[in-house]
């Protein structure tokens, strides 16, 4: 009987050593690539759909640093010129909303300080030693193109806008174009107007 005991723990002993090495041979395989670890989560888990394959290789073919494709941004992207070294000016967006008495004291309205309840937008742009006269504005629904002899900005607007019912104003002590946008909204409980 201590044979058989000595060699069961034996084989016990040998098939633990076997396992553990093997154990430890494949988490070295799976972790000698950083990169391959790292983008591994929790969606991984199971065998891989064919849907994930076909993304992965779309996404290496890429091979890019861009978040969006010329196709993404349609409007404005004719604009873009990389040959031109002007620089481009300081801006600030500023969402605009029509508040009354009857919106402050009573809430009458539903409105609230969210950008939903926004109508317009403003655009301040610094152009330091330019004249009104200089100024070549352009507004699309999602773009606004500004030039000047020292100055271009091409912006994509974060809201669709009515092009054609926007207004400008230069004020020439602080050297800077204010453009006050009307935001497209669709029509909401919020928006009735």
């Amino acid at each position: 009987m201590e044979y058989c005991g000595v060699s069961s723990v034996q084989n016990l002993e040998a098939l633990s050593a076997l396992l553990s090495t093997q154990q430890e041979e494949e988490e070295d395989e799976d972790c000698r690539n950083a990169a391959a670890c790292a983008h591994l989560g929790p969606g991984h888990i199971g065998p891989p759909s064919k849907k994930e394959n076909e993304v992965s290789s779309a996404y290496m073919k890429k091979n890019s640093k861009d978040i969006w494709s010329e196709d993404e941004v349609s409007e404005g992207s004719q604009y873009d010129d990389v040959i031109d070294s002007r620089p481009q000016p300081e801006y600030e967006i500023i969402l605009k909303q029509s508040v009354g008495t009857e919106d402050l004291f009573l809430g009458l309205s539903r409105k609230d300080p969210s950008s939903m309840c926004c109508e317009a937008m403003l655009v301040k742009i610094k152009l330091p030693d330019t004249k009104a006269t200089e100024v070549v504005l352009d507004v699309k629904e999602k773009f606004l193109d500004l030039r000047t002899p020292k100055y271009k900005l091409g912006l994509h607007l974060p809201h669709p806008v009515h092009s054609q019912e926007g207004k400008a104003q230069f004020f020439s002590e602080r050297e800077e174009l204010e453009v006050t946008l009307l935001m497209k909204r669709p029509l909401d409980f919020i928006n009735m107007q």
